[in-house]
């Protein structure tokens, strides 16, 4: 429950190019708001301007986010309403303002959300892909280990995946995906949404790689990735199964509680499980007398 004497935390999605989208609450929120914070204040004061506030919206970034957050505690407990707005799009995805939504909750004051543009559901619906269930990925680490076990579970996940990506870096990410998971997985690269030179390109990783490495792209980038198709997760499913029926033949299971194990802990039906068990018996040579 929020707190009847205190302020309101409203988080407040803002476009993501094109100033139109602007809601009409959102507007009215940001009018009437005591502070306005952003990441980046000038980008909001011509927000503002647009939305015809007078506030001055106040920086709130990672440098900064422990102080501000105290700051913005004391408004809420005065009483006062505060906004929180992304740079672009909906507060919170890649953009600095958890400690503060979390503080607020805590604290029992009400935080109100202002839906609104939201690049990655954006690009979603456009994609061509499934679009339930996804994971919201943000960015992927830029290098090392990380990266490679990012990349990794990218292409290993079964539902549709939607990532960030600078323009700089859009090629390079493709052409890793590309090995990860192969030059087919099916990728959509929306660039510029709902500005002027919007563009969406579909297709194979390997080959939207190849295209933006030949002509390098300019703006803000979403790509939306396909998840593993059935058919590999089927052959995997069932490669697991055999392994698993296998090693448990060789501890001197018998076939028929063997494939009870392989169908509980591989994930596979029972008919599944008992055709693994069998290829595996197959599999087996017998041994010397």
């Amino acid at each position: 429950m929020g707190s009847a004497a205190g302020g309101r935390l409203f988080v407040v999605s803002t476009p993501i190019g094109n100033l139109s989208d602007l809601t009409e609450r959102a507007r009215s929120v940001l009018r009437s708001a005591s502070h306005v914070l952003a990441e980046d204040t000038r980008r909001a004061r011509i927000l503002l301007e647009r939305a015809g506030a007078a506030v001055r919206p106040l920086s709130l970034h990672a440098h900064n986010e422990a102080g501000r957050t105290e700051q913005a505690l004391g408004w809420l407990g005065g009483g006062r309403d505060v906004a929180l707005v992304s740079d672009a799009g909906t507060p919170l995805l890649s953009d600095p303002g958890e400690r503060l939504v979390r503080a607020a909750a805590e604290a029992e004051h009400d935080v109100v959300p202002v839906p609104g543009p939201s690049a990655l559901l954006a690009a979603l619906v456009v994609s061509g892909l499934p679009a339930a269930p996804f994971t919201f990925v943000g960015f992927l680490p830029r290098k090392g280990a990380a990266r490679r076990r990012a990349l990794a579970a990218l292409a290993a996940a079964r539902e549709t995946q939607v990532l960030f990506e600078s323009a700089a870096r859009l090629a390079a990410t493709l052409e890793d995906l590309a090995t990860a998971a192969g030059p087919g997985r099916r990728v959509a690269v929306c660039r510029e949404l709902t500005k002027v030179h919007e563009e969406i390109v579909r297709g194979g990783a390997g080959d939207c790689a190849r295209r933006f490495r030949e002509v390098a792209p300019r703006g803000e980038v979403t790509v939306v990735v396909e998840g593993r198709p059935v058919a590999a997760a089927s052959a995997e499913a069932g490669e697991e199964a055999r392994a698993l029926a296998g090693a448990l033949l060789e501890a001197g299971l018998a076939p028929g509680p063997a494939a009870k194990v392989v169908a509980r802990h591989a994930g596979t039906t029972r008919a599944a499980a008992y055709d693994a068990v069998r290829s595996a018996t197959r599999g087996r040579r017998p041994e010397p007398e």
